[in-house]
């Protein structure tokens, strides 16, 4: 008597096919490991503990200080002024990296250029600001003064607007992330 599988044939000659992977392309793989990452920062920022609003506060005033060319001192700032105001230290750390060394000379250029169009429409009399093209050090320590005036006036006015703006962004994103947490919550557990 002779056991056989009910096809007919026996288990060992079965052969498992391998599946043919799909061809993955370079850009596809890449786009793909941004695409997990930006997932993988969104939930580990909406699992955050604290109210959305103190997530929130933490990141605007990490944003804040990361509008001002102190480096170094950028991250001490923003934890410091969380701290103060009862926001969410970890989210004002990372909120500083607005200024990052590829956004650098972007941002302060822009910061300095705001300064100098809001500090000249104050001044009833306009006073020349620094030279159109620095040749050396030395003239660039001459106006250092005003320079220095001019970027910290327009760091403070872009980085109030720009945290302003993250508060309202982030507490409506965070917001509607907890209520929707809550009702999967709710809907699992009733």
């Amino acid at each position: 008597m002779s056991h056989h599988a009910p096809s007919g044939r026996s288990p060992i000659a079965i052969i498992i096919k391998p599946k043919k992977t799909p061809q993955i392309t370079l850009s596809q793989r890449r786009y793909s490991g941004w695409r997990r990452q930006w997932r993988y920062l969104y939930l580990r920022f909406g699992r955050l503990r604290g109210t959305p609003k103190s997530i929130s506060r933490g990141l605007a005033f990490g944003v804040f200080a990361g509008c001002f060319p102190l480096f170094g001192l950028q991250t001490l700032m923003g934890v410091l002024l969380a701290a103060i105001f009862r926001g969410n230290k970890l989210t004002a750390a990372a909120g500083t990296w607005v200024s990052n060394p590829l956004t650098y000379v972007p941002i302060f250029a822009f910061n300095y250029k705001v300064g100098e169009l809001l500090l000249r429409i104050g001044r009833r009399n306009p006073q020349p600001n620094l030279p159109q093209n620095w040749q050396s050090w030395s003239v660039l320590q001459e106006s250092g003064l005003d320079f220095m005036v001019t970027l910290f006036f327009g760091c403070f006015i872009v980085g109030i607007i720009a945290a302003i703006g993250t508060y309202l962004l982030s507490l409506r994103l965070l917001s509607r992330w907890h209520r929707l947490r809550r009702a999967r919550r709710y809907k699992s557990n009733p």
